[in-house]
């Protein structure tokens, strides 16, 4: 099977599951998403290792786990804002494990811990709070997480696919050679495309916020690619994984979504 077959089969495969949970109930996204957080946490520690350093992965990955659930149930109703402050101790007690674990250069072992957390476990545990970024009791607005989606894949497979057929001129060169302009110009104008399509069927926003949301993720889903590109230049890897194949790894497939998703949010929040 040729890499494109892989990576559409891949592709189409996780758009269900993530569509499926979506719509059958907010748990399901939670449980679904919980799962990817923890496997990008594991599979981000497991990279850094290779540049020779040594994050507390065990550590990193519950710490992360557990402020995507927290942040869950908090989306859910079932508990109340006060529990995030139980994140602060599992946080502080990387600090201390530190102390026994007697391996080299270990403040930057922390950092690098501490960074997954803020680089995976926050962002996925913002896409909790997409369905209802006004925070209002029992409101589920399961159209703005599937557009944000939505507007990520389309994003990201027009620019591949236009990239790869028509890409001359090269976007960033000394980060990922294989970007260009085309790609982005062409990803960029199907985002748009569907962001309009969008504002048609999800009347919950105006055609102007979709249109600003999408101009938000063509930009910064770009930039969480260019990011993840320059991630695995600093350590001499091509794929952050093999877990999904013709995609590589999670920070693979979710490298849009990581970096647009805060932004977005923002956004939202203002308009809510």
């Amino acid at each position: 099977m040729s890499n494109l077959a892989k990576r559409t089969l891949t592709g189409i495969v996780f758009v269900v599951l993530v569509i499926a949970s979506v719509l059958a109930d907010q748990r399901f996204f939670a449980v679904l998403f919980l799962a990817i957080t923890m496997l990008g946490l594991w599979e981000f520690y497991k990279l850094v290792e290779k540049a020779g350093i040594s994050p507390n992965k065990i550590a990193g990955t519950v710490a992360g786990g557990f402020l995507f659930i927290t942040n869950a149930l908090i989306a859910l109703n079932f508990l109340g804002w006060e529990v995030l402050l139980l994140n602060f101790v599992l946080i502080f007690l990387i600090f201390l494990f530190e102390l026994y674990r007697n391996i080299p250069n270990p403040f930057t072992n922390i950092a690098f811990t501490f960074f997954g957390i803020l680089y995976i476990a926050v962002p996925f545990s913002i896409l909790n709070f997409f369905p209802n970024p006004g925070f209002h009791p029992d409101i589920y607005h399961n159209s703005l997480i599937l557009g944000f989606f939505f507007l990520v894949w389309i994003n990201e497979t027009g620019a591949y696919l236009v990239g790869s057929a028509f890409g001359k001129k090269q976007l960033f060169p000394r980060v990922s050679p294989k970007k260009s302009w085309e790609g982005v110009i062409g990803g960029g104008f199907l985002a748009f495309l569907t962001g309009f399509v969008l504002s048609i069927y999800y009347t919950q926003i105006s055609v102007m916020d979709w249109m600003i949301i999408s101009g938000i993720v063509v930009i910064f889903s770009t930039y969480g690619d260019l990011f993840e590109s320059l991630f695995k230049r600093s350590i001499n890897t091509k794929d952050s994984g093999s877990i999904l194949p013709g995609h590589g790894g999670i920070l693979d497939r979710f490298d849009g979504v990581i970096m647009a998703a805060p932004f977005v949010f923002v956004y939202l929040t203002l308009i809510f």
